[in-house]
């Protein structure tokens, strides 16, 4: 088993033990404590983050941990080998007993996602990527071959404060001028798999992505055929300010809806 097999071996694993706790949560009587305005946590969240690292430091304990809660670094390095965690990504959907939730796990080196995972416990599917592909349950996936913007379907990804409501709106309006419909999910790490598996044409944000809402799902897309920029255009990183990412066919026209949000260059 070559570093990479074992990396995304592991990934898989560290993603279901950290589903396994937050799922033994799910619709039970779980605390909830606000991290801010608008972004909320439980113990659920810390204690899958802590049983997916657990899992990680088995194999791999020297290797840095990049993750949401806790003490866990907020930055992926550009040197090394690390780990990128969300325990719960949708956490609001987790509180309100909505189903579309899942923990995501991505290993990087050298700043570059090799390998990936996100388990979805309560809508019973499991995402892998490894060097040679992205897969459901299994199974191989592909983006989708939709080339016209009026058979296309965009999610407005991440989460925009209430002083930047502007934003959303404008996201929101971007999107259903230019394209057929439109879906807000409510979690990156289940929008950018189901960008993968062609459920989606692709989704947008102005926003700067933490790492643990976005490097696993990126990499989904890109082995899946997809394209993942930042707002210029450019290939998409863990530092990039914006994330737009498509079946590659319609990015020109997801871009120009990306950049429709804040009054921008919309060619």
């Amino acid at each position: 088993m070559t570093d990479a097999d074992e990396r995304a071996a592991l990934a898989e694993r560290a993603a279901r033990a950290g589903a396994r706790v937050a799922s033994d949560a799910f619709r039970t009587d779980v605390a909830v404590e606000a991290k801010g305005e608008d972004d909320v946590v439980t113990e659920a969240d810390r204690a899958a983050q802590r049983a997916a690292i657990e899992t990680i430091r088995e194999s791999f304990p020297n290797d840095a941990v990049v993750g949401e809660e806790e003490d866990a670094r907020k930055r992926v390095p550009d040197e090394g080998a690390a780990w990128v965690i969300d325990p719960i990504d949708g956490t609001h959907n987790f509180v309100r007993g909505i189903r579309v939730w899942g923990t995501a796990v991505a290993a990087v080196v050298d700043g570059e996602p090799v390998a990936a995972a996100t388990v979805c416990p309560a809508l019973e599917d499991v995402y892998t990527t490894d060097t040679d592909g992205a897969y459901r349950n299994g199974a191989r996936l592909s983006v989708s071959d939709v080339t016209d913007p009026r058979r296309g379907t965009v999610d407005p990804t991440l989460w925009w404060d209430y002083d930047s409501r502007a934003e959303y709106a404008n996201a929101c309006e971007a999107i259903v001028t230019r394209f057929g419909d439109m879906r807000r999910l409510g979690a990156a790490q289940v929008v950018l798999p189901t960008v993968a598996a062609g459920g989606l044409e692709g989704t947008i944000s102005n926003l700067r992505a933490n790492p643990w809402d976005s490097v696993a799902g990126v990499f989904m897309i890109r082995q899946a055929g997809g394209r993942v920029t930042d707002l210029e255009g450019n290939r998409w990183r863990h530092d990039s300010v914006g994330l737009v990412a498509s079946n590659g066919h319609l990015h020109e026209e997801v871009l120009a809806a990306a950049r429709a949000i804040e009054g921008g260059d919309e060619g």
